[in-house]
């Protein structure tokens, strides 16, 4: 901890050489109570939330929505009506920090209109020292900056703000514990995310996330089912379990012998109708958790499996511990055990040393394995990681070059595989109208695969429902139906 400067009421930086360190600690587990002092502190007051980055952020969203409803605050509908903004961040790549520069710049005019008004910045990307000094020194107008292991303490800084006058910067660099019972107000009315275990051990060399999210440690299984069994009761017909490696979930416990394919087999005799998960590490699938998919009458026929690269030299460099044989292996006995599983993959190009042939074997793999989607990306370096230091002598044109090239590829995968649906009829759970067209209602089918359909007048479908649709359309990353009358 460095020393605390005047203007600061808290000030605890973030040390990347404390948060890559596994002393094997403890993992505690605490439950959320709010104090009565902060209980009213946002009486008559509006909070907006913008958040970047993955499921898990999303998640972390929604628990801090619910921390601010119990302290009194509102949901602002406009940016100058809040009177607290916080931006929960991602570091995964280096454009989703650039937006969020990008939006703390745009809020300072809101801070002139309304100088009352308290910023904040969380998630993973204070977890970075570069970020610290960054803010500190180009966004002064921040008040509030933690990471993402101490959510439960916002009403704290909050407090100390208001009644201080001054700002407050709290980033542990640990390797963390677990908090139940932080109230959730959840962004879907019918689905729901479900955190099953936190943090990363798998320190891929392109990876910040075990840096910012700390070591891998589960939730124990009872306060997971009564979760979803609660969400069940509630009126929610879908869930997604969460980790940044669920495939790991339970590995750390010292006195259960408790696995992911434990956990999905109890999970699949609740009440809840739909269950998903991601995201998945292809090292830890097992054969066990593939039949847990395959026994599991409410577990989705779709996985998301980041194979990263078709090369076994760029996978050794990325460090993920698995070679393209196993990994297509585990994807054979997937599609044996689950002959209609949908897959989907996240694909780096460019990745340091990537030669044109290490990039052609990873467009084999995609034709190979025939994915219905994929997330692809040009390798962007991430300070702090061993690969960030690793010679990349690609250009900019070759790095972009080899992107189109892949998704031509993806696209080309992603089509076919859509079209296997045309004039077939899919179960698929309405999440409401298109953002583009209110007469469409958009939906998911079982596979994940997003369906477009007209809302009808004389079959109205409420948000949650699940409906028959014909397939009439396939597109790359879309189907097109009609309801089929119930």
């Amino acid at each position: 901890m460095k020393q605390v400067e005047e203007k600061y009421v808290k000030l605890i930086e973030p040390s990347l050489k404390d948060a890559r360190m596994r002393k094997q600690q403890n993992v505690n587990i605490n439950y959320f109570f709010l104090d009565p002092k902060y209980l009213n502190l946002g009486l008559g007051k509006y909070y907006l939330l913008k958040t970047y980055g993955c499921q898990g952020n999303l998640a972390d969203s929604e628990k801090i929505a619910g921390i601010l409803e119990k302290m009194g605050f509102e949901k602002a509908t406009t940016e100058l009506q809040a009177d607290l903004v916080l931006f929960n961040t991602c570091a995964i790549r280096e454009n989703a920090e650039e937006r969020v520069y990008g939006e703390l710049g745009r809020f300072q005019k809101f801070k002139k209109k309304k100088p009352n008004m308290i910023l904040g910045l969380c998630g993973c990307m204070p977890q970075e020292e570069k970020t610290i000094v960054k803010l500190k020194k180009q966004f002064p107008q921040i008040n509030i900056i933690f990471g993402t292991h101490n959510i439960a303490s916002l009403p704290e800084y909050i407090y100390d703000v208001l009644n201080c006058q001054k700002k407050v910067v709290d980033v542990k660099s640990i390797e963390g514990d677990i908090y139940e019972n932080i109230p959730s107000v959840r962004d879907h009315p019918k689905k729901a995310w479900v955190n099953i275990m936190y943090g990363c051990d798998e320190f891929c060399t392109y990876c910040i996330v075990p840096y910012t999210r700390g070591k891998e440690r589960s939730r124990r299984p009872n306060d997971i089912i009564e979760e979803v069994e609660k969400l069940a009761q509630d009126g929610y017909v879908e869930v997604t379990l969460l980790g940044q490696n669920v495939n790991a979930y339970g590995k750390d416990f010292t006195d259960l012998n408790y696995t992911f394919a434990n956990l999905l087999t109890d999970l699949s005799k609740t009440s809840i109708k739909r269950i998903r998960f991601t995201t998945s590490h292809p090292r830890d699938l097992d054969d066990a958790t593939i039949m847990a998919m395959a026994n599991g009458q409410n577990i989705m026929p779709h996985l998301h499996l980041p194979v990263q690269s078709g090369s076994n030299e760029v996978l050794k460099r990325m460090n993920r511990k698995y070679t393209k044989e196993e990994y297509l292996t585990k994807i054979q006995k997937l599609k044996q055990a689950i002959p209609d599983i949908s897959l989907t993959t996240d694909i780096i190009v460019a990745f340091p040393g990537e030669t044109e042939e290490q990039f052609q074997e990873t467009i084999e793999l995609v034709k190979e394995v025939s994915y219905a989607g994929a997330f692809t990306f040009i390798y962007s370096p991430r300070e702090g990681t061993p690969a960030a230091k690793y010679p990349n002598s690609l250009s900019e044109a070759e790095k972009h070059q080899r992107l189109e090239r892949l998704n031509e590829v993806v696209n080309e995968q992603a089509l076919k595989n859509h079209q296997k649906y045309e004039n077939q009829i899919v179960e698929v759970l309405v999440d409401g109208p298109s953002k583009n067209n209110a007469n469409i209602l958009t939906g998911y089918t079982k596979h994940n695969m997003l369906v477009n359909f007209e809302n009808k007048t004389d079959n109205l479908c409420q948000i949650g429902d699940l409906v028959q649709v014909k397939i009439i359309k396939a597109y790359s990353w879309h189907l097109f139906g009609e309801l089929i009358k119930s």
